[in-house]
């Protein structure tokens, strides 16, 4: 047999390529005689830039000194290919570069985004796609327009400080952002709105550290900013859009920009050739560290399945863990914790658990 394995990256244990080196060790440990083929895939979060550094050769990365979350200095990359700029939002704004105790969404701000973004327009990018996925921030974006050039105000007409719990106390949005009439994409890795039990607080604050009271207060606080921002610079009805919510809700400041959406994981697959991929093999296997309901919502596991399904080929998740047993386009859902236990167990470390976990499901697998 030909194998396809196609995964994302494993948050905070796995980059996508190590994940996929995983489950091919473990499959030919079990069936040697199978072909295993790895591509290593991202759908707008943490590997956005490596993966497309790979799929466009003529690509440059640029280096930007920039500011992580909580404003401290740090390095990151962007890829240019002719007039495109490709940038990772989780570069500046992930939670993998905070500590779990400094894990704060009213706190964290998108401001180092907009510095990658205004260094790609200032050198003469005409079309930014953005990649949205794996930030530590929800703050709809306001930091990143104020690295624009937007000045956000309270009543005093101070500047607004950064993070999404004092968004409640913008009174205006004053000036105009430097984007030089850019092209904006927002590559989403899921199509949330900004507000609502879908949205940027309820659906994801929890994994950035908002809790209890802090759920509400971050709602009421984008909600207040989401009708004055509309107000201001328009289109009204922006925060409904799909995406909105990606990134803390970094998509719906893009929209305010006049940038559009399109799946980050649609436009990663397209660009390393997975169809073709898919066509050649006789088994797809992709995985995530997480398999749950927000993977149904434009992550890249559902669009590989999609893909397989198109195909007519099966599809298999391998996940680090997962709420979900089944899926229309799946032949199987397989998760580490489910082999050894416990999460500690499957924590523990994170290659073994998912090579031990590729080798069962490949003995178990019928032609």
């Amino acid at each position: 047999m030909r194998i396809l394995i196609a995964p994302d990256k494993f948050a905070g244990t796995m980059s996508a390529a190590e994940a996929a080196d995983a489950v091919a060790a473990g499959w030919r440990r079990a069936r040697p005689d199978d072909t295993a083929v790895t591509l290593p895939l991202a759908d707008g979060g943490p590997g956005f830039v490596d993966v497309l550094a790979h799929a466009l050769p003529g690509a440059v990365r640029r280096t930007v000194e920039t500011c992580d979350p909580l404003g401290r200095p740090v390095k990151a990359d962007y890829l240019r290919d002719g007039e495109t700029a490709y940038i990772e939002s989780a570069a500046a704004c992930g939670l993998h570069l905070l500590e779990p105790a400094e894990r704060d969404p009213r706190r964290t701000t998108t401001y180092g985004l907009g510095i990658i973004a205004a260094h790609a327009i200032e050198h003469g990018a005409k079309r930014l796609v953005i990649g949205l996925g794996g930030s530590a921030t929800n703050d709809a974006g306001a930091g990143m327009l104020t690295a624009l050039g937007l000045s956000l105000l309270d009543s005093t007409g101070a500047a607004l400080p950064y993070g999404g719990g004092v968004l409640s106390a913008c009174a205006a949005i004053e000036g105009h952002a430097r984007t030089r009439g850019v092209e904006i994409i927002a590559a989403t890795d899921v199509d949330s709105p900004l507000l609502g039990p879908h949205g940027a607080t309820y659906m994801f604050g929890p994994q950035k550290g908002a809790s209890g009271n802090a759920l509400p207060f971050l709602e009421l606080s984008l909600s207040a900013f989401a009708e004055l921002a509309e107000r201001t610079l328009g289109p009204v009805g922006a925060s409904e859009l799909p995406g909105a919510g990606a990134a803390g809700g970094l998509g719906f400041a893009l929209f305010l920009l006049g940038g559009r959406r399109e799946s980050g994981a649609r436009l990663t697959c397209d660009a390393v050739g997975l169809d073709a991929a898919v066509a050649a093999a006789d088994l797809v296997i992709t995985g995530e560290g997480s398999f749950d309901a927000q993977s149904l919502r434009g992550k890249l596991a559902a669009e590989v399945a999609s893909g397989a399904s198109a195909h007519g080929r099966p599809c298999l998740v391998l996940a680090g863990r997962s709420d979900l047993d089944s899926h229309p386009d799946l032949a199987g859902v397989h998760s580490v914790t489910e082999l050894l236990g416990s999460p500690e167990a499957a924590m523990a470390d994170p290659v073994a658990g998912l090579t031990s976990l590729a080798e069962k499901v490949a003995k178990e697998w019928q032609d």
